[in-house]
């Protein structure tokens, strides 16, 4: 199955165009959106333009995503969120965490991240995607090149259950693909560093990941 991953749309128009042109382009099963999908301010244009797209959608909010945007999905057929369920798609199974840390940004969605890890530990299995915001601390996650702005509770959650997958973004500047021991991490923020990923995944050998490069 062919999964295209974007993170970090934020409503922006030339975004949300070069995912129309790589989903005509590549003709994915599932567009998976890991977050700060939208505006504050007008979630409703972003999420029609995306169930035009005529795939499904599966998502999860990011910490500049509206705390109601679910409930929003209601009209829109082809989306749905992942949020603490574990969705089953062409033989995948995709489970999902909205949110990100409060630190070290603002965020208008945080982690609890006790009760969450202790949830979400109970849908994983070595075959599961996890789709998160924030990437696991460590992975993908540094900022100005500097400093680590992951999530640790990804990160513990990781090493415990040791999914196949996990799709994230939040860190713009470091798209790209790294592993934590049988884990395949694929930071998929749009923007300077890049353009989302492919990801070709059959449930059970290891996830083969291109990444799209951003536009010029």
């Amino acid at each position: 199955m062919l999964i295209y991953a974007v993170a970090d749309l934020h409503g922006r128009f030339q975004r949300m165009q070069r995912v129309r042109r790589e989903v005509a382009i590549h003709r994915p099963d599932v567009l998976v959106l890991a977050g700060d999908i939208s505006t504050p301010w007008q979630p409703a244009a972003m999420l029609d333009t995306l169930n035009c797209l005529n795939l499904p959608v599966l998502l999860v909010r990011g910490n500049s995503d509206r705390r109601d945007l679910v409930p929003r999905l209601r009209p829109f057929a082809r989306l749905r969120s992942v949020h603490l369920r574990r969705a089953r798609f062409n033989g995948l199974e995709i489970v999902g965490i909205d949110g990100t840390l409060p630190l070290p940004f603002h965020s208008r969605l945080g982690f609890r991240e006790t009760e969450l890890v202790a949830r979400v530990s109970g849908m994983l299995r070595p075959h599961s995607v996890l789709v998160v915001h924030p990437p696991p601390y460590g992975i993908r996650d540094r900022v100005l090149g500097r400093f680590h702005a992951g999530s640790r509770a990804v990160r513990r959650l990781v090493n415990r259950c040791s999914p196949a997958l996990v799709v994230c973004g939040h860190i713009h500047e470091q798209a790209g693909v790294e592993t934590i021991g049988p884990t395949t991490v694929v930071n998929c923020a749009m923007g300077r560093s890049g353009g989302g990923a492919l990801i070709r995944y059959d449930g059970q050998s290891t996830p083969a990941c291109t990444m799209l490069p951003p536009d010029r």
